[in-house]
């Protein structure tokens, strides 16, 4: 007879504790411990085993086990194969975690839907399949081999899983299921875990995969024990402002796959849409020239991306100066005015600086300063960059400019969206290959920038 026993949890890192502590001992996080009611003892597992053959492999020589490629199936979008290394593995778990809202269940109804070749069975603890229904008929696409189920039990889940035999399993969403075997709420520490790892035997022994979404915390973590990222073999993160259109699909675990690869979207009425080449949609045009605008080649993982940097430089209408960016690290701007104050002269401690990074996007590559610093000062003598400059590299605290990597990738980019000139680091300049269509101008300190653009 299985007995109850109540037990301390982390909700950051699934640390078992049997009592409670303020400080999680494993990651040190504060006021993360959660009592959960746990059954123990011979009968404990009895209701998932009862479904799931437990057999235990023999030892086998790492010389002796075949080498082969695993078997990949396609999704039906360039995007997100190309996001996980060519398709998706045969017995993988993918978990994609997002903010409410950010359209987590757009994208997995969109997959089904986009390849009515797979036999694919959506369950939805969240959803009634008449609401699953509505969303399919404004996402359009091919319905004929996509069945849906409104479930969160993960016991029936499962046998229903195995009397369809899909080609590929969704669960939406790891929060909402639970299992019985467990006396604790849906979306607790032990019940995510513990329904994670049954999806997971399940996709090992049938070969099926399944596709899990999860919600995220206020900190932008996904909810549940860390110990969730470690049993499942992907985890996409979708991130993006509801506010705006455009959404990334980032690849932060790949066991099959690079883990520097992204997915473009923009989410429209009909559901998410692919986007080949963001940089088009990234720099818009103006009627005429502005200042405060220039345009800096960065890269999100091995993708580039040309992305306009907006600045506005005022005088302090309220005596303190304020400070904002949006999709920049505020920490950082407040670093490039102090090196553009005390390195180059520029008197901006009294002035109202403002940073906008068009689209919506965050951007975290340093080979954005360049830019940054250019808009600024076009906004502060309210001369404008002229439209067909560019600018990667990246800013030291002695106003020296430093180079960045993968510089040919990004000077191709630019060449081909039609830029003529591309300021870099006279440090990156060596070993590049001669381009046609587009001039190099190396610098190496923030005056001769100045004495470049404002000549």
């Amino acid at each position: 007879m299985a007995k109850t026993k109540s037990v301390w949890f982390c909700s950051s890192c699934g640390n078992e504790s049997s009592k409670w502590m303020g400080q999680c001992p494993t990651c040190g996080k504060w006021n993360t411990m959660v009592e959960e009611k746990i059954a123990r003892g011979k009968n404990a597992g009895e209701s998932r085993r009862g479904f799931i053959n437990v057999t235990t492999p023999a030892p086998a020589s790492l010389r002796e086990i075949a080498l082969q490629n695993e078997s990949r199936m396609s999704l039906g979008s360039a995007e997100t194969d190309r996001l996980l290394g060519g398709g998706i593995v045969e017995g993988s778990l993918i978990l994609i975690g997002g903010e409410p809202g950010i359209g987590k269940s757009t994208l997995s109804l969109q997959i089904p839907l986009q390849c009515p070749s797979v036999r694919t069975l959506y369950v939805s603890g969240e959803e009634s399949p008449r609401q699953i229904k509505l969303r399919a008929q404004r996402l359009g696409g091919n319905d004929s081999n996509c069945y849906v189920m409104s479930e969160t039990l993960i016991e029936n889940i499962l046998e229903k899983t195995k009397e369809n035999k899909p080609d590929l399993l969704i669960v939406d969403s790891a929060q909402t299921i639970y299992s019985e075997g467990i006396e604790s709420s849906p979306g607790s520490v032990s019940q995510v875990r513990e329904c994670a790892a049954m999806l997971l035997r399940y996709a090992k022994e049938s070969g099926t995969p399944v596709i899990l979404i999860g919600h995220i915390t206020k900190d932008g973590m996904l909810a549940g024990p860390k110990v969730l990222e470690h049993i499942v073999d992907v985890v996409l993160q979708f991130e993006g402002d509801s506010r705006n259109t455009y959404r990334i699909l980032r690849s932060i675990k790949n066991r099959f796959g690079s883990t520097s690869e992204i997915a473009v979207f923009e989410m429209t009425g009909k559901g998410l849409r692919e986007v080949t080449n963001p940089s088009e949609m990234l720099i818009p045009m103006h009627e005429e020239n502005l200042s405060g605008i220039a345009v800096g080649a960065m890269m999100d993982g091995t993708r580039p991306f040309l992305i306009e940097t907006q600045a506005l430089v005022s005088s302090a209408a309220y005596g303190t100066p304020q400070r904002s960016a949006t999709g920049f690290d505020v920490k950082r701007m407040n670093m490039l005015l102090a090196v553009l104050e005390k390195r180059a002269g520029f008197k901006l401690a009294a002035k109202d600086v403002f940073l906008n990074m068009a689209g919506g996007l965050k951007v975290n590559d340093p080979a954005i300063d360049l830019a940054v610093v250019s808009a600024i000062l076009s906004s502060n003598f309210d001369f404008a960059i002229p439209a067909e400059y560019c600018f990667a590299a990246e800013v030291g605290l002695s106003g020296e400019i430093r180079p960045v990597s993968q510089i040919d990738r990004r000077i191709s980019e630019a060449e081909k969206l039609g830029y003529k000139r591309i300021f870099i680091s006279s440090y990156n300049r060596d070993g590049l290959r001669k381009y046609d269509k587009i001039d190099i101008i190396p610098v190496s300190a923030i005056t001769e920038l100045c004495r470049q653009l404002f000549k």
